[in-house]
């Protein structure tokens, strides 16, 4: 449960700007611009995400802890392989006693969904539940697209027969696992396979 927490990776593209005086002959300066990375049009895994989220949120209350992060869809833009449109996180600052939402969307959905990091109001917190229990980000190790490969490799009977399902996915601490872990759900928990998968080693703990 120590593995450190994996770096979101974003590139930074640099603009070469050519400045040239019409008068000869006086050299053209060179100067460099860097220019912000375009935003994702597309789905993003949990890390990218989450990262996004947690630099506005980590102003708001330097003891915070992630409570959990859920997987959301945007019309228009499919979500595939582990990877999702629209990701909403929970913090929650023990000191405070207080929790916060956090979403990052790749495109505006309307009503309180905007592109990019839109952070809730503070809203009081009773504390941790046996389901529902704070983590340190460094036991999030595993990013949503990789749980979401070796839950498709455990669902894949299930899933064989049960093409076409909607695929959803939750991290969450829960007291009957050892460490964090990947909810990757198909279908809904009355008529659809869940996946648990060990956000800390990558390992499917069990499946139904």
């Amino acid at each position: 449960m120590n593995k450190t927490l994996f770096s979101a990776a974003t590139a930074i593209v640099a603009v070469l700007v050519l400045t040239a005086c019409s008068e000869a002959p006086t050299t053209p300066a060179p100067t460099t611009e860097a220019a912000k990375p375009a935003a994702p049009s597309g789905p993003v895994p949990a890390l990218t995400a989450f990262y996004e989220m947690y630099k506005p949120a980590r102003t708001w209350a330097t003891d915070l802890l992630p409570l959990s992060l859920t997987s959301g869809e945007i019309k228009g833009i499919a979500n595939q392989d582990g990877k999702a449109a629209l990701w909403t996180a929970v913090f929650v600052s023990p000191s405070r006693r207080e929790a916060r939402i956090f979403t990052y969307a790749v495109a505006d959905q309307g009503g309180a969904i905007n592109k990019g990091v839109t952070a809730g109001a503070a809203q009081s917190w009773s504390g941790a539940t046996a389901k529902s229990r704070p983590f340190q980000t460094t036991d999030f190790g595993i990013d949503s697209d990789a749980a979401f490969k070796t839950a498709e490799a455990k669902a894949a009977v299930w899933l064989k027969s049960h093409p076409g399902k909607k695929v959803s996915m939750t991290l969450v601490s829960d007291v009957r696992f050892p460490a964090p872990i990947w909810v990757v759900m198909w279908g809904t928990p009355s008529s659809g396979y869940m996946a648990f998968i060990d956000a800390v080693t990558g390992t499917a703990v069990r499946g139904h």
